[in-house]
């Protein structure tokens, strides 16, 4: 079995849902320490008239020290829910899939979401289920393991029974391979595609939240995710 790791970003990127799909199961690590300076877990990338659109997640930090990934609570404080819901429909109002999708957006900026990871784990099971994407989820905190770097994850490779360790190619120097070696953990390594799809307002931007692939090419998201080898 290949095990693959990734922390929850806030409405993640197409390399998020790659590691996934090349994966038999992926572990969302929630239980180590949420990054003091920005961090994907709170923003992502989407596009409008004026290029990139940053949309933000605001957080409590101030005087809380450090904190877990899970134990991370959003700001319920000002008109924010409002203004990302406008922005989005302003910026996807001539996309073709967006209607199709209006729903789970007007639920998602209307439920007062406490925790960060409930919010951030609501958009990744949304996006796994439209992008076809039917391999299993689970949260490290779920399995009770703790612990830092190729120890945390070898601890999890363990504990899932599986054989094979799945990273990304620019992880390989962060990665204890003797560590790993001694498990009995095979580590395996690939680098993402970035693929080009058709996305409004100009010049394509690589790299942007799922979403944008979702709102522009609906149901042929998997597709251009994951062509098909010809013969």
């Amino acid at each position: 079995m290949i095990i693959s790791t990734y922390q929850p970003f806030f409405a993640p990127f197409s390399a998020f849902f790659a590691k996934a799909y090349l994966s038999d199961m992926m572990i969302v690590l929630d239980d180590v320490q949420f990054p003091q300076r920005t961090t994907w877990i709170t923003r992502n990338r989407f596009k409008n008239d004026q290029g990139i659109l940053w949309i933000t997640i605001p957080v409590w930090r101030k005087g809380l020290g450090l904190q877990k990934i899970n134990e991370v609570e959003i700001d319920p404080e000002g008109n924010w829910r409002k203004k990302h819901m406008s922005s989005l429909k302003k910026s996807y109002a001539n996309a073709p899939y967006l209607n199709e999708h209006l729903d789970f957006l007007d639920e998602l900026f209307s439920f007062k979401f406490g925790k960060l990871l409930d919010l951030n784990m609501n958009i990744i099971h949304y996006l796994n289920k439209h992008l076809m994407i039917h391999k299993p989820l689970a949260l490290q905190s779920d399995l009770g393991i703790k612990g830092k770097g190729s120890e945390l994850l070898i601890k999890i490779c363990l504990k899932t029974g599986a054989s094979d360790y799945l990273a990304q190619k620019s992880a390989e120097k962060y990665l204890d391979k003797d560590l790993f070696s001694r498990a009995g953990i095979a580590l395996h390594f690939f680098t993402p595609s970035s693929p080009v799809y058709p996305q409004l307002w100009g010049s394509f931007i690589h790299n942007l939240s799922a979403l944008d692939l979702l709102f522009n090419c609906g149901p042929k998201s998997h597709e251009i995710l994951f062509p098909k080898k010809g013969l």
